[in-house]
């Protein structure tokens, strides 16, 4: 069982990173908007605002200098994130499943026991994967709707069978919300369901085989 909660982790492209905050969209279609996903705005100042939710926990850190600094994407993570769950949502509501509330807290109990307690969850969440304390709960209902996505299609992420599986439904999920996204944010990859400009080492794909390197970059 933790096994498979650290692999719905890891796989959540969810769950998460710093570019300068931006004011306004390089899209006179859609002023305002970060990236438009399914017909539906994200607004600049809603990355903004995940933004600077991480940012002012990691000030409140003893580490605050050395989180800032590791955590130089976490403006295009957090819109690549925000795309991400739009994308698991959709996908999910194709497969018919769906999260309640008691699921996601008893994820959330059960992860606060496996890093030994609630804080130690927020200060790896933060620390590990650039999550704000808000944010958890967000965070968590990805790890919880993913295993279900899988399963709901008969997949194992376990296999590189099952997380390609789970890869195609969520590519073809992600094609079918034609997402458009700011070009000083980069541009949205169906195929790896990110933001082209993420490049976080430490991110696991969703649609990377199990045993094979994630792509490395700055």
């Amino acid at each position: 069982m933790h096994r498979r909660r650290r692999t719905a982790l890891a796989l959540s492209a969810a769950t998460l990173v710093a570019a300068p905050l931006l004011t306004a969209c390089g899209s006179e279609a859609h002023p305002g908007a970060a990236a438009v996903v399914g017909g539906d705005r994200i607004a600049v100042s809603t990355v903004q605002a995940q933004t600077a939710d991480v940012r002012g926990a990691q000030q409140a850190s003893a580490r605050s200098a050395e989180l800032e600094k590791s955590s130089g994407q976490l403006t295009r993570v957090k819109l690549s994130s925000l795309i991400f769950g739009r994308v698991l949502d959709r996908a999910a509501q194709d497969a018919g499943v769906s999260v309640s509330r008691k699921e996601i807290q008893q994820t959330r109990t059960a992860a606060a026991a496996q890093s030994g307690g609630d804080a130690a969850l927020r200060t790896m969440m933060l620390e590990q994967r650039w999550v704000a304390p808000g944010q958890i709960d967000d965070s968590l209902r990805q790890e919880v709707q993913l295993p279900k996505l899988a399963q709901a299609l008969g997949a194992d992420l376990q296999s590189p069978a099952g997380v390609q599986a789970v890869g195609q439904a969520l590519t073809k999920a992600s094609k079918a919300l034609h997402i458009d996204v700011n070009p000083r944010f980069g541009t949205w990859d169906d195929t790896k369901v990110q933001l082209s400009t993420v490049k976080v080492p430490w991110i696991k794909q969703v649609t990377t085989v199990p045993g094979q390197q994630p792509e490395a970059g700055a």
